[in-house]
C-alpha cells in the first residue's frame, strides 16, 4: 500500500513539475526567469523527486535538465549546450572539484589497502574488546568525529572506514552510522577555529578580521552546538525516533540496511593477505591527518612566512587534500611493504578497488555540482540575497532568526554551505555597525543556517560522502537524518529569537540545550510507556 501511494505521489509531483515548466514556457523568457523564484525550481524538484523515488541519480539529472530548460528558454540547442558544456563538463573541469575527486579516489584506495592488510579487521577486534556495547561503539564514533575537525570531506570518509567494522559488530544500522558521521562533519568543522571551514568563512568577510569574527561567533552557532548535544543525547538515552527508529530496530535483528537497495554492501569484502595489526590502520590514518594538515598550511603560505592561523585562512583545501593524501598514500605503501603484510601488486590492485568503492559518491557529487551550476546560472543566490536585504527593516531583534531560515533554505536548495556563506555573510556585514553585538549573532545565524541546510540536503557533498563513508544507501541516510536535523533546526530558530532579544549566548544557549534534552527525555518516556 505504501509503495502504491509513493508511486501515485511521484506521478503527481512529475505532473506538477511538467505543468510548472509549461507555465514557465508560456509566461517567461530566458531573461525573465533569471533572479526570480523560478531559479529555485530545479533543486526543489530534484530533492522532492529523490525523496519520493529513493533514486538519486535520475532525480538529480531531472533537476539539472529542468535548470537547463529554464536557462535556455526551452531551446533544444541551448538546453543541450548548457546541460553539458556549461554544466557537467564545466564542473568536472573545475580544478577544485577535480582535486576533491582525486582525494576521494586516493582515500578509497587507502581504505582498500587497510582492509587487504587486515588493519580494519584488527582494529575491529581491538575495539570490540574495549567497547562492549552499542552505546560504546556509537560514542567512540562520535569521539573520533570530534577529533577529526580539519576538514569535513576527510572526516566523512575516514571516520566511516575506521568505525564501520566496530558499529557493524554491535548491530548499529548503517543509517545511524551515516548520521553520526554527518553530524560530526560540518557541524564540528564550523565551530573549529583550525579548519578549512574557518578559512572559508574568514575569506568571505571583507574589510574585517574574518578569523576574529569566526571565533567570536562560535558560542552563537546554536545549530552546530545543539546537533552535538542532540547526537550524544540520542545515543545515551536511546531516543531514536522517526525512520531511524525503524532502521535501528531492524539492525538489532541483524539487518543493517533495512532496504533491499544496498549499493555498498560488498565494497569492502577484500581477501586479507596478511596478519594485520591495529598499527596497520592507525598509522596510515595518523599519517594522512598529519600530511593533510601540513599540505593545507603549505598552500596557505606557511613556509613562506605566514602564521599558522593565517596559512589555514588562506589555504586551498582541495589542493592541500590532494597533496597530503598523495604523500600519505606513498608512505602507506612503503609501510605495508616493509611490514610484508602486502606486496606491491596488492597495493596497486587497490587503486581500481578504491576507485570502484567511490564511484557512487563521485557520480552523485558530479550531478550535485552540476545542479548547483544550474541554480547559479539562474541567479538563485542573488534572488535569496535580495530577500535578506528586504527583511532587514523593522525586524532587528528577529533578524538573526530570519537570516537562519533564509540560510537554511538557500543551502538546502543548492546543497552548499560555502556558497551560502559567500552570498549572505557580506550582506550581514553591511547591515550592522561593527560594534553592534547583533553583527556576531547574525553572522553565526548565517553559518548555522548554512550548515543546517547542508545537513538536510540530499544534494550536499558532505551528505553524499557521509553515505559513502558509512556505506549506506544515500536516500536512507537523508530520510533518517532529516527528522533529527529539522528538530535541531526548530530549536535553533527559537534560540536565535531569544538571542536577538537578550543579545548574549549565556542565556540563549542554555535555553536551546534545555529544550533539546527535554525533548529527548519526552521521546524516551513515550517510547517506554
Amino acid at each position: 500500500m505504501k509503495g502504491n501511494a509513493r508511486k501515485i505521489i511521484t506521478v503527481i509531483v512529475l505532473a506538477l513539475a511538467a505543468l510548472m515548466l509549461v507555465i514557465a514556457k508560456l509566461t517567461t523568457t530566458s531573461e525573465t526567469v533569471l533572479y526570480t523564484a523560478w531559479s529555485l525550481l530545479p533543486p526543489l524538484f530534484a530533492i522532492v523527486l529523490a525523496l519520493l523515488t529513493k533514486e538519486v541519480y535520475s532525480s538529480l539529472f531531472a533537476g539539472i535538465l529542468t535548470g537547463a530548460l529554464l536557462y535556455s528558454g526551452f531551446s533544444f540547442e541551448g538546453t543541450m549546450l548548457h546541460l553539458f558544456q556549461d554544466g557537467i563538463i564545466s564542473v568536472i573541469a573545475d580544478s577544485y572539484n577535480v582535486g576533491i575527486l582525486i582525494f576521494l579516489v586516493i582515500l578509497g584506495t587507502m581504505v582498500s589497502m587497510m582492509n587487504k592488510a587486515g588493519g580494519s579487521a584488527a582494529f575491529g577486534r581491538w575495539a570490540s574488546r574495549r567497547f562492549k556495547t552499542r552505546v560504546g561503539a556509537q560514542l567512540a564514533t562520535i569521539m573520533l568525529g570530534l577529533l577529526i575537525f580539519i576538514d569535513d570531506y576527510f572526516n566523512c570518509l575516514t571516520v566511516g572506514s575506521v568505525m564501520r567494522p566496530v558499529t557493524d559488530k554491535y548491530n548499529v544500522s548503517r543509517a545511524k552510522l551515516a548520521y553520526l558521521i554527518d553530524a560530526t562533519a560540518a557541524p564540528v568543522c564550523i565551530i573549529a577555529p583550525i579548519s578549512s571551514w574557518a578559512a572559508a568563512v574568514a575569506g568571505f568577510v571583507e574589510g574585517e578580521d574574518g578569523f576574529s569574527l569566526f571565533v567570536r561567533a562560535i558560542p552563537y552557532n546554536f545549530y552546530a552546538l545543539l546537533t552535538i548535544v542532540m547526537m550524544v543525547g540520542i545515543v545515551l538515552l536511546k531516543s531514536d525516533y522517526g525512520p531511524m527508529a525503524v532502521h535501528e530496530a531492524n539492525a538489532l535483528k541483524g539487518d543493517l540496511y533495512t532496504t533491499s537497495d544496498r549499493p555498498y554492501e560488498n565494497v569492502s569484502d577484500f581477501h586479507i593477505k596478511g596478519s594485520g595489526k591495529v598499527i596497520d590502520l592507525v598509522l596510515p590514518v595518523i599519517t594522512l591527518i598529519i600530511c593533510c594538515v601540513i599540505a593545507m598550511i603549505y598552500t596557505g603560505g606557511f613556509f613562506d612566512g605566514s602564521g599558522f592561523i593565517e596559512a589555514f585562512s588562506n589555504c586551498d583545501a582541495s589542493l592541500g587534500l590532494v597533496l597530503g593524501s598523495s604523500v600519505a598514500f606513498v608512505l602507506t605503501i612503503i609501510f605495508y611493504l616493509s611490514r610484508k603484510v602486502l606486496n606491491y601488486a596488492d597495493c596497486m590492485n587497490s587503486l581500481p578497488d578504491g576507485f570502484k568503492a567511490m564511484v557512487p559518491a563521485i557520480l552523485i557529487l558530479v550531478f550535485a555540482w552540476t545542479l548547483k551550476a544550474m541554480t547559479d546560472s539562474l541567479g538563485a543566490a542573488e534572488f535569496v540575497a535580495a530577500l535578506v536585504k528586504g527583511s532587514a527593516a523593522g525586524l532587528q531583534n528577529l533578524l538573526p532568526a530570519i537570516i537562519f531560515l533564509i540560510a537554511v533554505g538557500l543551502s538546502f536548495s543548492t546543497g552548499t554551505s560555502w556558497g551560502t556563506f559567500g552570498i549572505l555573510i557580506p550582506i550581514v556585514v553591511n547591515i550592522f555597525e561593527r560594534t553592534d553585538p547583533m553583527l556576531i549573532i547574525s553572522i553565526s545565524a548565517c553559518m548555522a543556517g548554512s550548515v543546517c541546510g547542508d545537513h538536510c540536503s540530499p544534494i550536499s557533498d558532505t551528505t553524499i560522502m557521509s553515505s559513502a563513508g558509512a556505506q549506506c544507501n544515500h536516500v536512507n541516510h537523508v530520510s533518517t537524518q532529516l527528522p533529527y536535523a529539522l528538530t535541531c533546526a526548530g530549536i535553533s530558530f527559537v534560540t536565535y529569537v531569544v538571542a536577538g532579544f537578550v543579545k548574549t549566548w549565556l542565556i540563549a544557549l542554555p535555553v536551546g540545550i534545555v529544550l533539546t534534552l527535554g525533548l529527548l527525555f519526552i521521546i524516551r518516556a513515550v517510547k517506554e510507556a
